[in-house]
């Protein structure tokens, strides 16, 4: 029997730990011709544990799930390939196995990750492929044409969002399962792919592709009572914008509450109109936490941004959230193509009306590739097409530097706990480990609320 053994690179626990979805997905794309074992970075000790992993399973391929590039914080900026070429290294000094490079950091710099960890193979956007990719290896046929497979010959990569099957192999008893009960008591769950949105600087249309593919309602809230059932203390919806399609997430709540799942979830939201009783509904479901997309609010900036509403848009949508008894948090990036002294201000009063939130603040807006926010860098020559965007590179307005930016947020935030700039290391988040070992559950981000 072929051994695949799936290993989730992303150690990231701030401000919270975020279960591997994806390698279930993959897992669920193989069938009993093979073995797959997942081991995920943040339940092991080091990389000896995990070379031991290796020498024991004795893998005849290694997936790499690749979910981040670095941490995008403009203040501590710091690239993750160097623990990438690390994992590398000891999984070659310990097995013979073919390597293959996958998810969705890897997605965005497929060529360049392929090169730089010396890999066999990547699979660019949907994991699902490496099913076809298998087979084809199996069968000594040529995968250089197939859709979304990166070899070492590969110059450019195509791919169409995936068609096939998908289903998840969730584990209720597994390691990584325990952890992440032990630790926050969140899972995930994921209710569609695609993103309709176009907003400048996301990867989510390049990845996913822009045309939305809906999971039955009815075996979300059948995962979701799964979930609830081995243990789980609260959900996070992983979708770019749960409410991206307002008929099928009312779909999904109402589906929520006749499978009777009673812990509480949350998602990432867009600040747009809802229908009337859309949050309500949501709460009665078990929604507890908004976390809103809003990044700006300035309406020049939002169009700018290329963001799907206007200023007067977000503080509707509060309300209407707020009216819901519902945790808010708004996140914001600042700094990009337009951004001077009035549009930052513009977005500071906005913030100082919005009662009962927490906000969190980036300073900068990293510049990805496929995306508009690239080609404006790009034409304003603030990055060539040479250059490797492996590294952080940020976007800089011409009109205000990112020091400005940061000096004026902090002020204007004048210690408010529930304002929270960067990626998160602040002695506000720094908060919650402390939290969740002595066992609090979810998010934690309401504990910040002024």
């Amino acid at each position: 029997m072929t051994k695949v053994l799936l290993i989730s690179a992303n150690t990231l626990r701030m401000p919270y730990p975020v279960y591997p979805l994806g390698l279930d997905y993959v897992a669920g794309s193989l069938d009993s011709r093979y073995s797959t074992k997942i081991v995920d970075l943040n339940t092991v000790l080091d990389l000896d544990e995990v070379g031991a992993i290796i020498r024991e399973f004795s893998p005849d391929f290694v997936g790499i799930s690749i979910r981040n590039v670095d941490n995008t914080d403009t203040m501590n900026s710091r690239a993750f390939l160097s623990d990438y070429q690390n994992l590398v290294r000891e999984i070659r000094k310990n097995s013979q196995a073919k390597l293959i490079l996958g998810g969705s950091g890897y997605t965005v710099f497929p060529v360049e990750f392929l090169q730089a960890l010396d890999a066999d193979y990547g699979i660019a956007g949907e994991g699902e492929r490496l099913s076809l990719l298998l087979d084809a290896l199996e069968k000594n046929e040529s995968v250089q044409f197939m859709p979304g497979v990166v070899t070492k010959e590969t110059v450019t990569v195509s791919y169409d969002p995936w068609g096939g099957d998908v289903q998840r192999r969730f584990d209720p008893e597994g390691v990584n399962t325990g952890f992440y009960l032990s630790y926050g008591g969140m899972l995930n769950l994921q209710t569609k792919r695609g993103c309709p949105f176009r907003c400048s600087y996301c990867t989510y249309p390049h990845i996913e592709g822009s045309r939305m593919r809906f999971f039955p309602a009815r075996e979300i809230a059948q995962k979701a009572r799964e979930l609830q059932d081995a243990g789980a203390k609260y959900i996070f919806i992983t979708d770019s914008a749960f409410n991206a399609s307002y008929d099928h997430s009312r779909l999904v709540a109402e589906a929520f509450i006749a499978a009777h799942v009673s812990i509480p979830w949350g998602g990432f939201f867009a600040p747009t109109i809802s229908p009337a009783d859309y949050y309500k509904l949501l709460a009665d479901a078990g929604l507890t936490h908004v976390e809103f997309g809003t990044e700006s609010l300035s309406d020049t900036m939002l169009t700018n941004l290329q963001k799907p509403f206007a200023s007067r848009d977000v503080f509707a949508a509060h309300k209407q959230a707020l009216k819901a008894n519902l945790h808010i948090a708004h996140y914001f990036l600042l700094g990009g193509p337009g951004e001077n002294a009035q549009t930052l201000q513009d977005t500071l009063n906005g913030v100082d009306t919005l009662e009962k939130s927490v906000f969190f603040f980036f300073c900068g807006i990293r510049i990805y590739p496929h995306t508009a926010l690239y080609d404006v860098a790009l034409k304003e020559g603030q990055i060539s097409h040479s250059q490797s965007l492996l590294h952080p590179v940020f976007y800089s307005s011409p009109h205000i530097s990112g020091k400005e930016i940061m000096q004026a947020v902090e002020n204007h935030a004048n210690g408010r706990f529930n304002w929270i700039v960067g990626s998160g290391e602040n002695k506000a988040t720094r908060v919650l480990p402390k939290l969740y070992e002595r066992g609090f559950t979810g998010p934690l981000w309401e504990h910040l609320i002024q």
